[in-house]
C-alpha cells in the first residue's frame, strides 16, 4: 500500500485478504453500499488507516471501536497495531458475526467482537475510536462511560472519531464543552474523497 511502505509483508496481506473478505460477506450481508464497494479501499479501509497517520499507541492499549459495522475502523487499525487489544461493538449481531468471522481468518489475535450496545459495556479502555456513528452530543456520554481515568499513552485517553466538515457545528449544537483537536486527513492522504474529511480528537 503506497501509504503504509512501512508494513511488513504479513500486514499488506492481512489488508489484502481483509478487502477480498469483506467483499465476499457483503455480497451475502449489507454492509455497505454495493454501490461504494468498488471503493473499499479507499473510502473506507485508508480513512479509517488515516487513524495510524495521526498517532499512534503503547502497547497494550485498549481501544473500543463503537459502532463497528463491518469492522471500520476497528480491523485496519488492529492490523496495523498488533500490540493493542481492540474491542469491536455494534448493536446488530449480523455485523459483529462478520466482525468476528473475519478477524479469525485474518489470523487477528487482538480483535474481539461483542453485540452490545455501549450503553450495556462494563470494560474500560484507553481510547474510543468511531466513524460515521453519531454526533458529538450523543459520542461524548457514551465514550465517558467506558474511558479509564489511567492513562498509558502520551495522549490523554479520549475518543478518536472521523468526522466531516459539520463537526465544529456537532460540537456548537451539542452544548458539551470538550478539548478537542481536528485534523484534516487531506494532509495524509491525495484523494478528492478526503477534502472534507477530518481525524477529531476529543479529550475525555
Amino acid at each position: 500500500m503506497k501509504y503504509f511502505p512501512e508494513l511488513s509483508p504479513d500486514q499488506q496481506n492481512q489488508l489484502k485478504l481483509f478487502c477480498e473478505l469483506f467483499i465476499d460477506w457483503n455480497s451475502k450481508i449489507n454492509l455497505i453500499s454495493r454501490k461504494d464497494i468498488d471503493n473499499l479501499m479507499v473510502h473506507h479501509v485508508i480513512h479509517s488507516l488515516a487513524i495510524a497517520k495521526n498517532m499512534s499507541f503503547a502497547p497494550e492499549t485498549k481501544i473500543l471501536d463503537l459502532g463497528t459495522g463491518g469492522g471500520f475502523p476497528g480491523i485496519p487499525l488492529a492490523i496495523v497495531f498488533p500490540e493493542v487489544q481492540f474491542t469491536l461493538i455494534d448493536s446488530i449481531g449480523k455485523k459483529i458475526m462478520v466482525v468476528n468471522d473475519i478477524a479469525e481468518k485474518l489470523g487477528l489475535k487482538n480483535v474481539t467482537g461483542l453485540h452490545i450496545r455501549v450503553e450495556e459495556h462494563k470494560e474500560k479502555y484507553d481510547f474510543v475510536v468511531t466513524r460515521a456513528v453519531a454526533d458529538i452530543s450523543k459520542l461524548m456520554p457514551w465514550t465517558r462511560m467506558v474511558i479509564s481515568k489511567t492513562h498509558r499513552n502520551a495522549l490523554p485517553n479520549g475518543l478518536v472519531a472521523l468526522k466531516g466538515s459539520t463537526f465544529k457545528d456537532e460540537i456548537k449544537n451539542s452544548g458539551i464543552r470538550v478539548y478537542y483537536e481536528a485534523t484534516p486527513i487531506s494532509k495524509y492522504f491525495n484523494e478528492a474523497y478526503f477534502k472534507e474529511k477530518f481525524i477529531i480528537y476529543y479529550q475525555a
